[in-house]
């Protein structure tokens, strides 16, 4: 009851805030609020400019409702949102597109992973902690908005603009991790925008540039593009952003793009889907839409369409001025653009209201990045995938040869911490073409080595010219594959660049996704046998489909040194003596010790034998029966915390807990004593016992194949009981 007062207070709270605002806008302003402008771009040499000016004139002059961030460093970025805000009639809503966190677009910021790395993950428990932590970015800087989680089904290897900004191909995985992704930020107090609706995955022309078209029947939509949307729109996401995409079954009108589209935002994304958040055009000054539309048609269009938010504009007040034609020419009517003023406002009430002070600019940028290394670390263990693997590569650590770095330049600390592991060290440039004495050089060394591995590098993200990779280098792979068969490789990038070359005749394959000190760490971690393979292939590449991954045997957590964590391992040491001395007084004939932290291993020892007779050791690797342990593994530590919560005391009756023992021998029991197994309740009732005949079969005055007034109580398949017999049990 008190939730659902609260809830009440709140929504009326909301709709003062948003009478008030709203009466207090011109019938221009409230036009305005559904703006979104740009604060900075690139010069020539790819230093960030600030329009600073324009800014403060746009927010001051129109009350323009919202800004969205680029370039240029986040102090760079704090003071320029004191000064709007500080001069803004209504606050502004801050907005970012930084999938990958703030990284993405502010000058020393580090990066969390690609949406495709997370696709590559065993779970979604850990795409929720990025999300929370790009969140964080967020909050700090006072962003409102990040446009992010790209839920597009990337099943088009030639795509030019989503690749790895999608977690995959598989609609299933797609939805979930954009959902995690999702709830993390919106937990954390971001709304996030699900992006690009009805789906840009399946394209080979950039929307930058061009307007893409999709060729699918609504119902091969609905099957796959719309699903992940669905999903995340049943969740609770913020907003969508609506593509510029040409789809004739959703709309045939020539070069009408799916943003300007009444039949893709108002029929489809807002009656037949039921979404009721806010709606973001794409960027307006993309080529798929101008291209087709000049700008203030481009902005009326889109409000036709339903949209709420039109993002960056190319001419704010020419833009007012044609919507307002519009309202004239009977178009569009004034109502509608009141009702959008009314949804931006209440947007701004659930993520803007009290988010907009000024930002405490000591230390912000070591804040944004304090959360982004652990973050990846964990990211780069868990996701590496091992997709082919002969017996020679198995990880053990053992056996050490050459790695051959194919790179645009050294690495010279991946180089040394490779030499400390033990292995030779060969440089190719990635970049530049190699001489055919080179080439057969590196060639012999490869074939001569009992186990090479070739590291590529320095890969570009997206598809264009091979993903940066010289020809020669393309060349001299398949020369390694023909002839150094038994070579395998690691591949730090886009898992797509594997279509390269002839991938499959390598012995081993392994894919790291991205390109960094962490993620080279984590691919020597496996060659040493430090890292146990988790992940899986996001998307089909070649032979290996969705879902290719070899997991070692042993266990499925990354490992981890026990300092990485927080522990220390002479307190770890102590465990050999406590394990030893039950084996030695005979409590056990042997163990297995496991001690996990943090979703990593830091200590895994087998002590002892199978059995008494000594035959079998125990180690690691062995697989382990466990019936019998559900009191251990669940009710303990169900107890535990409920103790720890007040909830539950040991002392206790349990007929306090369970009042329909009050008045039977078990009343006076405590929680104590059944923990303890000193209750005295007997330890198993053979029930079946007094249910089958004296040839060891069901006896059929308690069972019946059929399901029948007397015999209601599902056992199985085609199998049920007299009711009767329950009371008797209990």
């Amino acid at each position: 009851m008190s939730y659902s007062i609260n809830a009440v207070a709140q929504q009326s709270t909301k709709k003062a805030w948003v009478d008030s605002v709203f009466a207090s806008l011109s019938p221009d302003e409230r036009i305005a609020q559904l703006m979104v402008i740009r604060t900075s771009g690139v010069d020539k040499n790819g230093e960030a400019i600030f329009y600073n000016a324009e800014t403060f004139r746009l927010v001051k002059d129109y009350n323009v409702g919202a800004v969205c961030l680029f370039q240029g460093t986040p102090e760079q970025q704090a003071a320029l949102l004191d000064s709007m805000q500080a001069m803004a009639k209504t606050p502004v809503m801050v907005t970012v597109d930084a999938e990958w966190g703030l990284g993405m677009r502010f000058k020393g910021v580090e990066n969390f992973p690609y949406q495709l790395t997370l696709g590559a993950l065993p779970d979604a428990s850990l795409v929720y902690e990025v999300g929370k932590a790009i969140a964080d970015q967020c909050r700090r800087i006072n962003i409102h908005v990040n446009y992010a989680p790209v839920v597009d089904i990337n099943n088009n290897p030639a795509n030019p603009v989503i690749g790895v900004r999608s977690f995959g191909e598989d609609k299933y995985k797609v939805a979930l991790m954009g959902t995690r992704i999702m709830e993390g930020m919106q937990d954390m107090g971001v709304m996030a925008c699900a992006k690009h609706f009805p789906g840009h995955g399946d394209v080979s022309v950039d929307s930058h540039y061009d307007l893409p078209v999709i060729n699918k029947s609504k119902e091969e939509l609905q099957a796959l593009e719309l699903y992940p949307f669905t999903q995340i729109f049943s969740k609770g996401v913020g907003s969508v952003m609506v593509a510029h995409l040409y789809i004739p079954a959703i709309d045939n009108t020539a070069n009408r793009a799916t943003s300007l589209s009444p039949n893709n935002v108002t029929d489809l994304l807002r009656r037949e889907l039921g979404y009721k958040g806010l709606s973001f055009t794409d960027a307006l000054e993309m080529k798929g839409v101008a291209k087709y539309f000049p700008s203030g048609e481009a902005a009326v269009q889109s409000i036709i369409a339903g949209n709420d938010m039109l993002c960056l504009p190319a001419d704010v007040p020419q833009a007012i001025t044609e919507i307002n034609k519009a309202i004239a020419d009977g178009r569009l009517q004034r109502s509608d653009v009141d009702e959008k003023c009314r949804r931006v406002l209440e947007g701004k009430f659930e993520y803007v209201l009290g988010r907009t002070g000024v930002i405490n600019a000591n230390n912000l940028l070591q804040d944004l990045n304090v959360k982004v290394a652990p973050l990846r670390r964990q990211v780069a263990q868990q996701a590496f995938t091992v997709l082919k693997q002969s017996s020679q590569y198995v990880s053990t650590g053992k056996t050490k040869g050459l790695y051959i770095m194919m790179a645009s330049a050294k690495d010279a600390a991946m180089e040394q911490q490779l030499l400390a592991e033990g292995w030779q060290v060969a440089f190719v440039n990635s970049k530049a073409a190699a001489t055919q004495a080179q080439t057969e050089a590196i060639v012999r060394r490869a074939i001569s080595s009992k186990k090479t591995i070739i590291g590529i590098h320095s890969l570009n993200r997206s598809p264009a010219n091979y993903f940066g990779m010289d020809s020669t280098a393309r060349v001299l792979l398949n020369q390694l594959g023909d002839k150094a068969p038994h070579a395998g490789i690691v591949l730090f990038g886009n898992p797509y660049a594997l279509g390269n070359f002839e991938a499959g005749k390598f012995a081993s394959i392994a894919v790291a996704y991205e390109d960094d000190a962490i993620f080279r760490t984590a691919g020597i971690d496996w060659l040493a046998g430090r890292l146990k393979p988790m992940g899986t292939l996001p998307v089909t590449v070649g032979s290996f489909t969705y879902g290719s991954g070899i997991p070692t045997a042993g266990g499925q957590l990354p490992y981890a040194n026990p300092a990485a964590v927080g522990m220390r391992a002479d307190v770890l040491a102590q465990i050999d003596s406590i394990a030893l001395e039950g084996i030695r007084e005979k409590a056990y004939p042997g163990c297995v010790v496991t001690v996990v932290k943090a979703g990593k291993v830091v200590f895994e020892k087998g002590y002892g034998h199978t059995r008494y007779d000594g035959q079998q050791p125990m180690h690691a690797g062995l697989l382990f029966d466990m019936a019998s342990v559900t009191k251990t593994s669940a009710t303990t530590l169900a107890v535990m915390q409920l103790w720890e919560q007040g909830r539950l005391k040991l002392g206790e009756k349990i007929s306090s807990y369970l009042p329909w023992l009050i008045g039977s021998d078990k009343e006076n029991l405590t929680v104590e004593n059944l923990l303890l197994h000193q209750a005295g309740l007997v330890a198993w009732i053979p029930f079946y016992r007094n249910v089958i005949n004296e040839a060891g079969t069901a006896s059929p005055v308690f069972f019946s194949r059929q399901k029948t007034n007397g015999y209601t109580v599902e056992v199985s398949n085609n199998f049920y009981m007299q009711p009767r017999y329950i009371d008797s049990m209990y």
